[in-house]
């Protein structure tokens, strides 16, 4: 089965950075493209950024866009979001997942992580 153990999650103030990391099993991580997603209290999960499978390409929602990097180590499974310029709408839970090969928005497979929590204080 896939396993996706999210970190890095913590408080920071707003205008901070927060790194995070994602190390995912049970797949053929190279083979995936990989993303990250948040929940926000009352909100649906959302996407947030995603990352071609050889790392070549990376798409962002637009809230983001400027301000959050992802990134992959594919010999490692792991994948990174940085995230600088923080603001308090960026609080949520954080969970990453394969994407979709035909979708880069939405998620590849339907089992989630615990995800890690972010949250920005004013």
């Amino acid at each position: 089965q896939v396993q996706l153990v999210e970190s890095g999650g913590g408080l920071a103030q707003a205008g901070g950075s927060l790194r995070l990391s994602c190390v995912a099993s049970g797949l053929t991580f190279s083979a995936k493209n990989m993303g990250w997603f948040r929940q926000a209290p009352g909100k649906e999960r959302e996407f947030v950024t995603s990352i071609h499978l050889t790392g070549s390409d990376s798409y962002y929602a637009e809230s983001v866009k400027g301000r959050f990097t992802i990134s992959r180590d594919n010999a490692k499974n792991t994948v990174y979001l940085q995230m600088d310029s923080l603001k308090p709408e960026d609080t949520a839970v954080y969970y990453c997942n394969t994407v979709s090969d035909t979708d880069y928005r939405r998620p590849g497979q339907p089992y989630w992580g615990q995800g890690t929590q972010v949250t920005v204080s004013s």
